[in-house]
């Protein structure tokens, strides 16, 4: 009774005084972290900017969720954002999203420095993202429990990170065409790794950072998105992201399964598509007493570009299927 009264005054009012909500907007700052130099590059200040996308007709009575969205090398914000089209989704759903900007004297490439053995361990980058993550969730009210790091390539790389050294401020993680934590050693391993898959042993990485983590932050979800045919990043590497976060999350496969095997243990479920471009998507599932835990969708055809992107920028492919629909809804399937 008392609802259809609310809804009855809310609509009244709404006729009363009519009005247009705010458009989207961007906003941009910076922020910094003690913890934020680089083993790598020492002598560049631990500051990184940041834009910030409030979402069309955005209501500060209501906590929104985070999208922190990473960008890829030689990419700058604004890029991903376009290509993504993260803005549509951000109005249709109300996401605020947090876009860190890496700048060229830490990278001259523009790369997150997913290598770096400080960044890796969550200091560094990871350290400055973080304080960026806190800054937005108190400046736009942001919703604690659904704050969720996704990134392409290096930002992949870097989201991967975040979520496993970073539970609790982090909750879900998306990877496209990504790599492990820790996957290599250092930068000058990088590049073999991004072909060959990881050196190091990432799902003792996991088991370390899963007996750290307060246990009312775990599991932190993960969707990871690859490209069969990418030339750049190794499928390798997402099968070996898979087993990571399975570890991380105390999935029943991983106390069982061969952490080295090359096959992934056998998933909670598989679908398969044939899009209308003929390419395959191939959808996995891992799930901890019917809650998901691990999303991995393959993509046969898809080199190393956003699946579903702006086409008019690099590194994006246009054909299905839409990597930005896939976050959102495996946003709203993980932290619903």
């Amino acid at each position: 009774m008392f609802a259809k009264l609310w809804a009855r005054t809310k609509s009244y009012f709404r006729q009363l005084f009519p009005h247009e909500p705010e458009p989207g907007r961007f906003e941009s700052g910076s922020k910094w972290s003690l913890r934020g130099f680089l083993a790598a590059a020492p002598f560049v200040l631990p500051r990184r900017e940041f834009l910030v996308y409030i979402p069309k007709g955005r209501s500060l009575w209501r906590r929104a969720p985070l999208i922190v969205l990473c960008h890829g090398c030689k990419q700058t914000p604004e890029e991903f954002a376009q290509g993504t089209r993260i803005t549509e989704l951000a109005d249709t759903h109300g996401f605020v999203v947090l876009l860190p900007r890496q700048k060229d004297n830490a990278n001259p490439w523009r790369c997150w420095n997913w290598f770096d053995t400080r960044t890796m361990k969550g200091a560094g980058e990871a350290a400055i993202v973080a304080a960026q993550i806190r800054f937005a969730r108190r400046r736009y009210r942001c919703n604690r429990k659904r704050v969720l790091v996704a990134g392409m390539s290096a930002g992949g790389a870097f989201a991967a990170v975040m979520g496993l050294r970073y539970p609790g401020l982090v909750t879900a993680v998306a990877v496209h065409s990504g790599l492990a934590c820790g996957a290599a050693k250092s930068p000058f391993s990088a590049i073999a790794v991004m072909q060959n898959g990881p050196e190091q042993d990432v799902t003792a990485i996991a088991n370390g950072a899963r007996a750290a983590a307060p246990k009312r932050a775990l599991p932190i979800p993960l969707l990871a998105i690859h490209g069969v045919s990418d030339p750049v990043v190794s499928p390798r590497n997402a099968a070996a992201l898979v087993r990571q976060y399975l570890h991380l999350n105390g999935h029943a496969s991983t106390r069982t399964a061969d952490a080295t095997a090359p096959e992934l243990p056998a998933a909670d479920g598989e679908t398969r598509t044939t899009l209308p471009s003929g390419r395959v998507e191939v959808i996995r599932e891992w799930r901890n007493d019917g809650r998901l835990v691990v999303r991995l969708v393959e993509v046969t055809g898809l080199g190393h570009a956003w699946s579903g992107g702006d086409p008019v920028l690099a590194y994006n492919d246009a054909e299905a299927p839409d990597a930005t629909a896939l976050v959102g809804a495996f946003f709203a399937d993980a932290l619903s």
